[in-house]
């Protein structure tokens, strides 16, 4: 059955899909491609060690805009929002060569896969599962299904 300008009953009740299945992410005006918005090597991660990093207010939420770099929990959220929010120059000023290779194994299983590829590849980092020890020497114990509903949350909120 056919009603109104060829569409089905069925279209009607869904709406007509204009966008389809893009993520939020797509739609931002001026938002980059993944590959685009990752410093070409590693080595150009020049983010502190240690010390507190402001966030801009685009890329921060309520409750975390000041991150101690030296909280290992705060600075794989702060990490993943960077990555998964930032822009080109931020991923390069915020985050740290060092720590995020140290702290890869939490934080890639909670991002986007492909934004998770697309980092292996341009940083060759590895996809082990095996916990990374933090700043102390010690393992952690935030397994990385805390740590991905944490980015959900955050995600959700933005």
């Amino acid at each position: 059955m056919t009603v109104r300008g060829g569409e089905s009953p069925r279209m009607m009740a869904r709406g007509p899909a204009i966008i389809g299945g893009m993520s939020f992410a797509d739609w931002l005006v001026g938002r980059s491609s993944r590959s685009a918005r990752l410093p070409a090597r590693i080595e150009e991660l020049r983010g502190p060690a240690q010390g507190t990093i402001m966030l801009p207010r685009y890329m921060s939420f309520v409750g975390l805009r000041e991150c101690d770099v030296t909280d290992a929990a705060t600075r794989r959220t702060m990490y993943g929002i960077v990555l998964t929010q930032g822009q080109h120059n931020d991923v390069a000023r915020y985050l740290n060569a060092d720590l995020l290779r140290a702290d890869w194994p939490q934080i890639s299983g909670a991002l986007d896969p492909a934004l998770r590829r697309a980092c292996e590849r341009r940083f060759r980092l590895t996809d082990d599962p095996t916990k990374a020890p933090d700043d102390h020497g010690e393992t952690t114990n935030e397994p990385a299904e805390a740590l991905a509903m944490r980015f959900r949350r955050i995600r959700d909120y933005l």
